[in-house]
């Protein structure tokens, strides 16, 4: 380790003022037990219009993207989607979004910008301009049947991580189908302009199928429900070194924007004096499978020796009930207070990392801790070491940061996802209609 990266780990142990929830609108529109039940029982619409989408054309698109990503664009067709993963040269992630192939020469990216720093520090034939557009997210087993009475027919040949443009109450918009929440799920695409026309569209038609408004409390619940890790939450972008630093100066003197809220802060009980421990690459975090070796990127030998011989990898803890609830009980009897442990989850901005124990070694970190009124349990995501992984390993996690009166909770490894996945689903074998 380095004198540089002791530093820079002092400096990510901050206060925060922000709340990560802000981004969504209103804390909770009805109620926060209600609101996370619904991606479950019925379903909801949220509101993701505050990550960036940034249009790129030009004949180099598929080269830039090919020489910056994990994954292949041999196979990128008109009108589908990736889960698009940008890596360092030692295949640790820097960032990672969604890419749509809207054209021959025409890519949007949704949610990273690393791709235009490689392309206005490189040799590229490509043009990139930021879209105003809203990007609503109508999720839960309900979700299909709000869609069709939108559209007045059935919509049943759209495939996962497809695309197809329609109009919906005057508005043209963009489907694509995908599941953040682990369930059947559509993004609904379309100008800024039409944004609230289009959400109350949505509204009014959710109706009759118990559909919900999703407040910032339990946004991101449903991201640890599903198992999809998420930067500044599961993992520290890969942007401090020298590789990064370019980029991560622009990022930190940008005001306004998407990057105006872009903090980079730690919290909980793990531990280290390198900054790379905070880094997680793709096999880690359980997208191993997104990675292509048909062409050259940053990491790809680092990631190839991974695969063979991979270390850590995702899962998901289920907390110890009666553990947890002597935290909060702490707090209605005298003696050391410990930290809070917010409910559902920590509305600040942190990357809330406790360390996970086996037979007293540390063998991870979680990330993600949320409470779930659906299951009834406190769980969290982890990296862990692979053997220990296996669900139902007996483990412990260290509660409360370094300085504060620390507790052991019980834990049990379990898998991640730890919902049902239900996202990929043949939609034509649901039912016509919806019986309520």
């Amino acid at each position: 380790m380095s004198s540089s990266s002791e530093s820079l780990v002092s400096q990510l142990r901050r206060p925060l003022k922000y709340h990560a929830g802000d981004i969504w609108g209103p804390p909770q529109f009805t109620n926060w037990v209600d609101e996370e039940r619904s991606w479950k029982e019925n379903c909801y619409i949220g509101d993701w219009s505050f990550l960036p989408s940034l249009r790129y054309t030009g004949p180099d698109a598929l080269r830039l993207f090919a020489d910056c990503s994990v994954n292949t664009m041999g196979n990128f067709r008109i009108g589908q989607s990736k889960h698009i993963i940008h890596c360092n040269h030692d295949g640790k992630v820097i960032e990672e979004g969604i890419l749509t192939r809207t054209g021959e020469q025409e890519l949007i990216a949704y949610s990273t910008y690393w791709a235009d720093y490689i392309r206005r520090t490189g040799d590229y034939d490509v043009e990139m301009e930021p879209i105003e557009e809203v990007k609503y997210h109508l999720q839960g087993p309900n979700a299909l049947y709000v869609l069709e009475s939108l559209l007045g027919r059935e919509f049943r040949d759209i495939k996962f991580m497809r695309n197809e443009t329609v109009t919906i109450a005057g508005v043209q918009t963009r489907v694509l189908r995908q599941g953040m929440s682990g369930e059947i799920g559509f993004e609904l695409q379309a100008p800024l302009a039409d944004g609230r026309k289009l959400w109350e569209a949505v509204v009014d038609a959710g109706q009759e199928y118990d559909i919900h408004e999703l407040g910032g409390r339990v946004a991101m619940l449903n991201h640890l429900q599903a198992a999809y890790p998420t930067v500044t939450i599961d993992y520290l972008p890969a942007l401090f070194d020298e590789v990064g630093i370019g980029y991560r100066e622009e990022i930190q003197a940008a005001e306004g924007g998407y990057f105006e809220k872009y903090y980079w802060a730690v919290a909980g009980s793990f531990e280290s004096d390198d900054v790379r421990d905070w880094y997680r690459s793709p096999v880690e975090l359980g997208w191993g499978n997104r990675i292509n070796f048909d062409h050259r990127f940053p990491g790809d030998e680092a990631l190839r020796r991974e695969l063979e011989a991979p270390k850590r990898t995702l899962c998901t803890l289920r907390w110890n009930a009666d553990d947890v609830i002597d935290i909060f009980a702490s707090f209605f009897r005298q003696g050391e207070l410990p930290d809070f442990m917010e409910m559902p989850q920590d509305p600040r901005a942190f990357m809330y990392f406790d360390k996970v124990l086996k037979d007293g070694a540390v063998v991870g970190a979680t990330s993600s801790r949320g409470y779930s009124a659906h299951f009834r349990e406190m769980i969290s995501l982890a990296v862990v070491d692979v053997e220990v992984a296996r669900p139902g390993t007996e483990v412990t996690v260290i509660w409360g940061n370094p300085g504060t009166p620390q507790r052991e909770i019980r834990a049990v490894t379990a898998p991640a996802p730890y919902k049902e996945v239900r996202s990929r689903v043949d939609l034509k074998s649901l039912p016509k209609h919806l019986v309520r």
